[in-house]
């Protein structure tokens, strides 16, 4: 898996040390975020599984299949999650390991770190309009018949776990070998606590 180009040279790092709940939000906002993917797997797998016990599949199946992993792997895998969703994940896990703080922004981590709150305009409107449309996708998928019910979650499948696997890579880079990472695109009221924190900082060396 080639990342590098995820890592930003030009971002600084951060000069003072990560508390112990700075440490335990950000480790949390990897747990949490594991479970949400791991319990779709989780829902994900008997389709899967019921396609391919109860429904023969011909040659055209298995080309539809091959064909659409392939494009679920590259568009959600690879382009949605390892070279965009992903670095951010780790960038805003990052975050709040060095300016921790609130207890809804401590309980919500793994929705922060996804970038619903505390986020540029931006950066939430995407966050927002993304899983919108992932619910309207998921809710037209369950209308769908065995075995194409099953064809379209091999793909989605594999999206997912190569995008759990990417979010894991790059929050190892970001939070054990202490690698900036890119942008964490954080709101002014993130800034203000960056800034108090930093002060903090200054006052107790």
């Amino acid at each position: 898996m080639h990342t590098d180009s995820a890592i930003d040279p030009s971002l600084p790092a951060e000069t003072h040390s990560a508390t112990l709940a700075g440490h335990l939000t950000a480790t949390w906002a990897v747990v949490g975020f594991t479970l949400l993917l791991m319990q779709a797997l989780y829902r994900l797998s008997p389709m899967v599984q019921t396609m391919l016990d109860k429904h023969p599949l011909q040659w055209w199946h298995w080309t539809l299949i091959v064909l659409w992993m392939l494009f679920m792997g590259y568009t959600e895998g690879y382009k949605g999650f390892q070279k965009a969703f992903s670095p951010r994940f780790a960038a805003r896990a990052r975050w709040l390991k060095y300016y921790p703080g609130g207890v809804l922004r401590t309980l919500f981590a793994p929705f922060f770190c996804m970038g619903f709150f505390g986020a540029t305009k931006k950066r939430k409107i995407v966050a927002w309009v993304l899983n919108i449309g992932i619910v309207g996708l998921i809710l037209v998928i369950r209308q769908l018949i065995q075995p194409w019910r099953g064809i379209v979650d091999t793909g989605v499948l594999l999206g997912l776990s190569w995008g759990l696997m990417s979010v894991w890579y790059f929050c190892y880079q970001t939070l054990i070998q202490n690698k900036v990472g890119v942008a964490p695109e954080v709101c002014e009221t993130e800034l203000a606590r960056q800034q108090a924190v930093l002060a903090s900082v200054s006052v107790g060396s």
